[in-house]
């Protein structure tokens, strides 16, 4: 099923880009057979780039429930303050990975970081968790808010029948599959559009709120700090929410063979997006308080139609087009994004062959994008998703720690290398400290479903030696390798490849 690496990486400076293939001459033709690279193109700019960034830190949360922080703050005052100091935590893991992704040009994310500074292990355990459990899991949780969002103005006075949101989240997560196995050029336009459409729904909730505060709408933030949760664990869990609503600031280094001219674009996208949402966040957690009290804000299930509902009226009724619209760009950024990291593990041998193949015309990872959509079905219809993504959250924080410490160790192994853009060595190590002890911080706060997510995690340790290190297959396991078989497939068909 698996194959042992047969490309170089990156540390030898020897393989940037994507596989090739040969191009066939047309039928009938006497022209000998040329070889040509295909490669993903460089169609990331710096607009597209931001976008996928934004799009995919702003799903429905901040819309519909930013409550986690209120809940462990205790206060307005605190809350704000956590929202901010996480968005600059966010901002100092971004700039991270902007070091990382203008030395290390290679698409892939954590995993590449990984496997370039701590060795194929880590990283073979990072896709695979990524593969069977996490991505489908996260694209099926958001998709389904974009199921439930998209139906809610046609069950107003109703409840919404499950079947409908998983038949619609179905479709949403189809459309977003084929757009992005189609054309590159279209799911980046796309995502444009979703981020524009994300940032007016914001400015919706903003403007109102800096016209309440002109209007000295300043009830709610006397006594900001009063109340304030000094426990030991009320203000970790609240880093916990803010860190967890930030998360999406890594995708664009998922993509970086396909960003064009990475040095530069790469840590102004990064730049660009992170301020933006910062401040986004921030002040419309302050448009909120400025007209609903912290304890209708905690009671609330949607705080922006609650909002929009005392200040806008009927208009309140856009806010749920606006919170599926706002799912539906996260789920394709983060498709689009993640595909890519299963293309370049393909790549390295720690996934099936199929994974690396590109499409000749079209120039996507068509593979790498369909191999998510029945795993993403199964997850819909058959899982708990949310206590899945509890199991497996500290993974997250997990590898994107070992990422950043990654960096501190490259300095040290390879300080020739060059680097365009480069962080002082205390943001890295701070940024490294947080990621551990937001991981320490699930383990303690959650022991059982993290330590059921442990053991999942670990599935990855036996199961890299068994397809990727044993050497002495039997032949019945060799012949179900997914490339043997297709090889065959193409012999006895004799047909024109179609990647």
């Amino acid at each position: 099923m698996f194959r042992k690496p047969a490309v170089p990486t990156v540390t030898n400076r020897s393989y940037v880009e994507g596989q090739s293939n040969g191009r066939l001459p047309s039928m009938g033709s006497k022209e000998p057979v040329r070889e040509e690279k295909v490669v993903l193109k460089k169609k990331v700019t710096l607009l597209r780039g931001v976008s996928i960034i934004i799009g995919t830190i702003i799903g429905a949360g901040i819309f519909i429930s930013p409550k986690g922080i209120l809940e462990n703050t205790g206060s307005v005052g605190m809350s704000l303050v956590v929202w901010t100091v996480c968005g600059i935590l966010s901002l100092f893991g971004a700039l991270c990975y902007a070091e990382l992704g203008t030395c290390i040009k290679k698409s892939g994310g954590h995993y590449t970081y990984i496997l370039e500074a701590f060795g194929p292990l880590p990283a073979f355990v990072r896709v695979w968790v990524e593969l069977l459990v996490i991505r489908p899991a996260a694209t099926a949780v958001i998709s389904l808010a974009f199921g439930r969002h998209i139906l809610e103005p046609l069950f107003m006075q109703c409840e919404i029948p499950d079947l409908a949101i998983k038949f619609i989240t179905a479709v949403g997560i189809t459309v977003v599959m084929v757009l992005n196995s189609m054309s590159v050029s279209w799911s980046a336009r796309l995502q444009i559009f979703l981020t524009f459409c994300k940032l007016v729904a914001i400015l919706i909730i903003i403007v109102p709120g800096v016209m309440q505060l002109i209007k000295g709408e300043i009830q709610h933030f006397k006594k900001a700090f009063e109340g304030t949760n000094t426990s030991v664990m009320g203000l970790p869990l609240a880093f916990y929410s803010g860190m967890y609503a930030y998360s999406g600031w890594f995708y664009l280094n998922f993509v970086t063979e396909e960003v064009e001219n990475p040095e530069k674009n790469i840590p102004l996208a990064i730049g660009i997006s992170m301020v933006t949402v910062t401040l986004g966040y921030v002040l419309t957690n302050i448009a909120y308080f400025t007209t609903i009290s912290p304890e209708e804000l905690l009671s609330s299930n949607a705080v922006a139609v609650t909002f929009a509902e005392q200040l806008m009226g009927r208009f309140s009724l856009a806010v749920p087009i606006f919170v599926a619209l706002s799912c539906f760009g996260s789920m394709n950024g983060g498709i689009f994004a993640v595909s890519r990291m299963f293309y370049v593990a393909s790549r390295e041998g720690h996934l099936p062959e199929i994974l690396s193949m590109i499409h000749v015309r079209k120039h996507t990872p068509l593979p790498a994008v369909i191999v998510l959509h029945p795993l993403t079905m199964i997850m819909l219809f058959t899982s708990e998703l949310e206590d899945l993504l509890n199991f497996l959250s500290f993974a997250r924080w997990l590898f994107i720690g070992l990422a950043v410490a990654g960096l501190i160790y490259l300095r040290y192994k390879c300080p020739d290398m060059p680097r365009p853009f480069k962080v002082p060595l205390f943001i890295p190590a701070l940024f490294s400290f947080t990621c551990l002890f937001m991981a320490a911080l699930s383990l303690g706060s959650d022991p059982l479903n993290t330590g059921i997510g442990f053991v999942i995690t670990l599935t990855g340790v036996p199961a890299y030696y068994l397809f990727i290190v044993w050497d002495k297959k039997p032949k019945w396991f060799r012949k179900i390798k997914i490339s043997e078989a297709l090889l065959i497939y193409k012999k006895k068909k004799k047909k024109r490849p179609v990647w």
